[in-house]
């Protein structure tokens, strides 16, 4: 008998010894079964659809994508199962693929995606270029691609076999080596930037050309031709030009959205919700499945226990925890106070409404209904319950059960209250449908584009006024090129301006020396460049230079273009003398020279002059070419202004030269 006991005295210990071994080894093997468990809730769902999409993502990757996903999978050409999953902070994807597809038990090509991203693809029993692909989605697009487009560049590269496969990812790892493709989509600060640039251009450009234009007009730049057009071509083509701008602004920054995320539907939203709200009103504690287990079977059961006791407590009552995940993408935009309110709406059911989120480890209490101190909830909770410390940190569990414990021990010596406490209504989240949605383009920074673009418009153009004073100044090359002869009638002022005459009389002398390219000819036109040249003391650059007066630079601006039209084998010895600027003159006619009286004198006329003075004799005096007086005070008839060479004028080219050779003392 005693041997008997003593055999069993022995059995005795071993059971305990590997009771002892097991209950010590509980917790690891918790930790590493727990992706089983994750990966069996996939598996199921796998086995119902092919393509899982995760109801807690809908402001980036909303339910309904999944058929757009099993469309895609379709080009694959091989079975695929897609899963799309909050980001999975302490599991491996592959290592979760791996466990999806043995709990599955089927082959094909599995890919995870977290969030937007494409985390991981693993082929099963069939032959696919899975490394290429994902190596080709990850160098050829941006990062806000979007799922979709991601999936479908991935699909594409599995349906060109191995070989294209290795070879596009090869080049695509070579052509993106250092610089990223550009980014889809804007932001709202990349719209606010278009839109002020819109408002600078639909501001800035008009006004430019209104301005360049009256800089043109008031310092005679135009062309002959552009002295024709009618005054309402300016304000029409400004306008004109506003309005086109106005119209493909919006055609070329056409983008109305900052994501490529679908706008998710009212039941999209609320769907995870539901399920959280339904799953507390079985279990006061919610572990989401689609997450990593971070309570093994000890700590769950110590949880319950301890809610039990808190509940039966004086003062107690319901305790409900949710371990779910929060992030931006989530119905909440990963508000857990909004969260909770919204679960405990959905249940129907008081009590303090615990969040412990599994992926970053932190923990929010919010009481709706029982008599626990608001104060002791909100500034009593020590930081390494909520936030955890620097173990929690470490740890793959974020020792969540452990610090759970705590919060019930916090919980069963908070101090009471008379009444019960409620949260107040959270700020609710951003509206879904408008949290991508770009602002208008006439919006924002459109308004002050204007003002700047106004402003930029009047800077620019003094610069571009100044600056070509100022070059036109140093080089005395403003107006480079004589103006046709047909022209002159039509673009010579009436009264000009001194330096108007200065830069004509300088063009139109060099262009005559220039034209010579006979330095022995001595033929008539050379007698009109002696005689200019007379007046000029031999020096052409002498025309742009002050001190010399209006009617000698006249006289050298009419022998100089005499002389042009003698070399081309123009005989016409007339200048027209009602305005010498006009140029040759085709007859003598009678013109009124004073607007008192009926004064008229002989003079030769231009075309123009000619049929001025038969259509409108009385505003024949307006058209005379008036100088400064010698005396001052005003302006004069040309001829009445000196009593130099210029006044030979009326009797013909040939006269002039002989005046101006009579004065300088030349025979």
């Amino acid at each position: 008998m005693s041997s008997d006991r003593l055999r069993m005295l022995r059995l005795l210990l071993a059971l305990c010894a590997v009771a002892g071994v097991f209950a010590t080894a509980t917790p690891a093997r918790a930790a590493e079964t727990a992706p089983v468990t994750q990966a069996a809730y996939l598996a199921e769902r796998l086995r119902e659809n092919p393509v899982h999409v995760t109801d807690q993502l809908p402001r980036e990757v909303p339910a309904s994508t999944a058929p757009d996903f099993a469309r895609l999978a379709k080009k694959t050409g091989v079975p695929t199962y897609v899963l799309v999953l909050p980001m999975q902070v302490s599991t491996d994807a592959e290592q979760l693929l791996g466990a999806v597809h043995d709990r599955l038990g089927r082959d094909g090509l599995y890919v995870l995606f977290e969030g937007a991203d494409l985390a991981a693809a693993t082929a099963y029993g069939v032959r696919v270029p899975a490394d290429a692909a994902i190596t080709v989605t990850r160098y050829e697009l941006p990062y806000d691609a979007g799922p979709l487009r991601s999936f479908e560049r991935f699909a594409d590269v599995i349906a060109l076999g191995g070989d294209k496969a290795g070879a596009r990812a090869e080049a695509a790892r070579e052509k993106y080596r250092d610089d990223e493709p550009a980014d889809l989509y804007i932001g709202p600060s990349d719209r606010s930037n278009q839109s002020f640039l819109t408002g600078i251009l639909l501001t800035g450009v008009p006004l430019m050309i209104v301005l360049t234009a009256w800089y043109a007009r008031r310092h005679r730049r135009r062309s002959a031709a552009e002295r024709r057009v009618p005054r309402w071509v300016v304000p029409g083509a400004a306008a004109l030009t506003a309005a086109t701008i106005a119209l493909a602004a919006p055609v070329v920054f056409d983008q109305t959205r900052s994501s490529a995320a679908k706008p998710p539907t009212p039941a999209e939203l609320s769907a995870r919700v539901e399920r959280v709200a339904a799953g507390l009103k079985q279990d006061a504690v919610y572990a989401d499945p689609e997450s990593p287990r971070v309570l093994d079977s000890r700590q769950l059961a110590r949880l319950h226990e301890r809610i039990r006791d808190f509940r039966r407590s004086d003062g107690g009552g319901p305790v409900y925890v949710a371990l779910v995940p929060q992030t931006p993408e989530s119905e909440s935009a990963g508000d857990s106070w909004l969260f909770a309110a919204a679960v405990h709406a959905k249940a129907r059911q008081d009590g303090l409404y615990v969040v412990a989120d599994p992926d970053d480890g932190t923990i929010d209490v919010y009481n709706y209904g029982l008599r626990i101190d608001a104060d002791s909830l909100s500034f009593d909770l020590p930081d390494s319950v909520t936030l955890g410390d620097s173990r929690a940190d470490e740890a793959d569990d974020h020792l969540l059960g452990e610090r759970l414990d705590t919060l019930m021990t916090f919980l069963d010596k908070a101090e009471r209250t008379d009444r019960p406490g409620f949260e107040s209504t959270p700020a609710a989240a951003p509206n879904a449908d408008e949290e991508y949605a770009l602002p208008p383009l006439f919006a924002t920074d459109f308004w002050p584009g204007l003002f700047v673009g106004a402003f930029l418009a009047l800077v620019l153009s003094g610069v571009v006024a100044g600056g070509t004073w100022i070059v036109g100044g140093l080089t005395g090359r403003r107006r480079t090129a004589p103006e046709p002869a047909d022209l002159l009638p039509v673009t010579a002022p009436t009264e000009p301006s001194v330096s108007y005459l200065r830069r004509t009389a300088h063009a139109e002398l060099t262009s005559l020396v220039g034209a010579f390219s006979d330095p022995d000819d001595r033929g008539r036109a050379w007698d009109h460049l002696d005689a200019a040249m007379l007046l000029v003391e031999g020096d052409p650059d002498r025309a742009r230079r002050s001190g010399t007066d209006p009617a000698t630079l006249v006289a050298v601006i009419v022998l100089a273009r005499a002389g042009r039209a003698a070399l081309s084998g123009d005989e016409n010895d007339l200048c027209c003398g009602v305005n010498p600027l006009h140029g040759s003159g085709v007859r003598l006619s009678h013109v009124r020279v004073s607007a008192e009286g009926t004064s008229r004198r002989l003079l030769p006329v231009c075309a123009l002059c000619r049929d001025a003075a038969i259509a409108d004799p009385l505003g024949m005096p307006a058209r005379l070419m008036r100088l400064p007086a010698p005396a001052g005070g005003g302006r004069v008839p040309y001829y009445d202004a000196t009593d130099g060479p210029l006044t030979a004028v009326p009797k013909g080219i040939t006269r002039l030269i002989e005046k101006v050779r009579e004065t300088a003392g030349v025979h």
